[in-house]
């Protein structure tokens, strides 16, 4: 059985899951490739998956037409189940809900596809989010629901043995954008240096994926908050280098802080946890499903700096805590994320629609 996944750009956590299901899916009797519409940083993590990037029409029929898709999974993208079927592909089209933003982003997305996914579309397949269960249940009741937990990786995002740097990290990633929130991260940091005078901040981002206001903002934020010197950032580190930075964070002393409104899943913040590093999270849904407070990692209340502040500090000074919640924390995602595990729920959907043979 052969499937294709389509998606705006290789960045982030969809190309994360992706090159992660894909790999897994092999294993498991199913061919699946990627199709991206535009290039981006994530082409640069090595791959025996077979990846397309290609945009116009023209480009996406000869390669629907050539390779027979079984079924086709389109992530996020409202536009490309009609326009696949403009293009002539008769097999199954699945929707698939990943990295919706915001609540209200994720409403407004849901809301103006109805009419597409009531027209092209077989079936939806989310992770257990309840923010986006919620929003399908109740705007498009008639559609078959599919909830599947992402995957994780946890022998490549394992504890490393690293040099631990001379200070502890405030470590942050994501995209320079409103969701991501991180302004709050500068000014629990600002804070949390008070009381830790050595404490560093390192960043990781893709300036290609950033809004260029916010980009202007978190400069000026720095100089404000005299942060300037205080700071790395780290630009399009590539994937498998992660790990040892997340090592090198928990080596350190310090923790990663998460400050995004929402997550679908949240791949960094589950994947730092996976490398014994302390994570801070603001409760952002999608990483309810790895993050129970004081047992695998600790939560504050969205817009409560002072909290998250004591919180922060909290998961830094306090050594007992803070190797129970690492241990529990590397424990939880080997248990329950396991990429076998992701494969037969895959097959069980395929099975339900009647589509694996």
């Amino acid at each position: 059985m052969k499937v294709l996944f389509t998606f705006y750009v290789p960045s982030g956590g969809v190309d994360t899951l992706n090159r992660l299901r894909t790999a897994v899916l092999k294993r498991h009797g199913i061919e699946a490739h990627l199709l991206y519409l535009n290039t981006g940083s994530g082409l640069q993590n090595s791959s025996d998956t077979r990846i397309f990037t290609a945009s116009s029409d023209q480009d996406i029929h000869h390669l629907i037409h050539s390779e027979h898709y079984d079924a086709i999974i389109t992530t996020s993208d409202i536009a490309m189940p009609g326009r696949l079927r403009g293009l002539g592909y008769t097999g199954r089209i699945i929707f698939e809900a990943q990295g919706l933003g915001t609540r209200d982003q994720a409403l407004e997305t849901i809301t103006m596809s109805v009419p597409y996914l009531q027209a092209h579309c077989d079936a939806a397949v989310l992770p257990p989010t309840d923010h986006l269960l919620d929003m399908f249940i109740h705007i498009c009741p008639w559609l078959h629901r599919f909830v599947i937990p992402n995957m994780l990786d946890t022998d490549t995002f394992a504890p490393l043995s690293v040099e631990a740097p001379p200070y502890p990290v405030l470590a942050w990633v994501g995209r320079l954008e409103h969701n991501k929130n991180w302004r709050e991260y500068l000014e629990i940091c600002k804070t949390v240096i008070k009381k830790k005078p050595k404490a560093r901040l390192w960043l990781f981002h893709d300036p290609t994926l950033a809004n260029p206001e916010d980009e202007v903002m978190f400069r000026h934020m720095l100089a404000e908050f005299g942060l300037e010197d205080r700071i790395g950032i780290f630009i399009n580190v590539p994937h498998s280098q992660m790990p040892a930075f997340y090592s090198m964070v928990a080596a350190s002393g310090g923790i990663m802080l998460s400050t995004s409104l929402l997550e679908g899943f949240g791949y960094a913040v589950a994947e730092a946890i996976s490398c014994g590093c302390p994570v801070l999270s603001t409760d952002s849904d999608g990483v309810r499903s790895f993050i129970t407070h004081n047992q695998t990692g600790k939560f504050y209340p969205l817009g409560n700096v002072q909290v998250a502040v004591n919180e922060a500090l909290d998961l830094m000074n306090n050594k007992k805590l803070r190797e129970y919640i690492r241990i529990q924390g590397r424990q939880h995602l080997n248990r329950s994320f396991s990429p076998d595990r992701y494969a037969a729920s895959f097959r069980e959907m395929m099975t339900a629609l009647r589509i694996f043979h």
